[in-house]
């Protein structure tokens, strides 16, 4: 059975893709200083996700490229939407069937790195993902109201029925 945690991860992803929806192309490559811009934020979640879920739980890299690009403090830059999206797709789904093996258990242990214990649970990671999530949402949606986009996705979505609270 997924773990609630992991549901939450996966509902807030959800949540994210829905607040770019519409966003072209052009837009997700404009920055308004001293913000990032659309693509960059994608890229850097994949970032995140790689290096805590594929890099940290499973010891592998699809694309080594975004842990320089994306990583935090890189340099600002105004990537494809496209690639970013399908680096995001790629590392999220190569992501779930680890995340699909934590139990209680597994997320209270510390992360192992390379051989070394690292000071952080991955029940953090999982909820430092979604808490980065949401900010960079909100950045976005801030950058789509800067473009005049009208009917943006309001609150949080359909959470009662994707991811209703669930005890461990």
């Amino acid at each position: 059975m997924t773990h609630p945690l992991v549901l939450q991860l996966r509902f807030t992803r959800s949540e994210f893709i829905r607040g770019i929806k519409g966003v072209t192309e052009k837009e997700a490559s404009k920055r308004f200083l001293p913000m990032n811009c659309i693509s960059w934020n994608i890229g850097h979640l994949a970032w995140q996700e790689q290096r805590y879920f594929l890099s940290y739980g499973l010891g592998i890299s699809l694309f080594p490229e975004i842990e320089k690009s994306h990583a935090y403090g890189a340099p600002a830059s105004t990537p494809s939407l496209k690639e970013m999206l399908v680096a995001w797709k790629q590392i999220t789904l190569a992501a779930d069937p680890f995340l699909e093996t934590l139990t209680s258990k597994k997320l209270a242990q510390n992360v192992i790195s390379n051989g070394n214990e690292i000071q952080r649970t991955y029940g953090n990671l999982i909820q430092r993902t979604i808490y980065h999530y949401w900010y960079h949402l909100g950045e976005n949606m801030a950058i789509r109201q800067r473009f005049g986009h009208t009917e943006l996705p309001q609150f949080v979505g359909s959470i009662d029925t994707k991811a209703p609270y669930q005890p461990e």
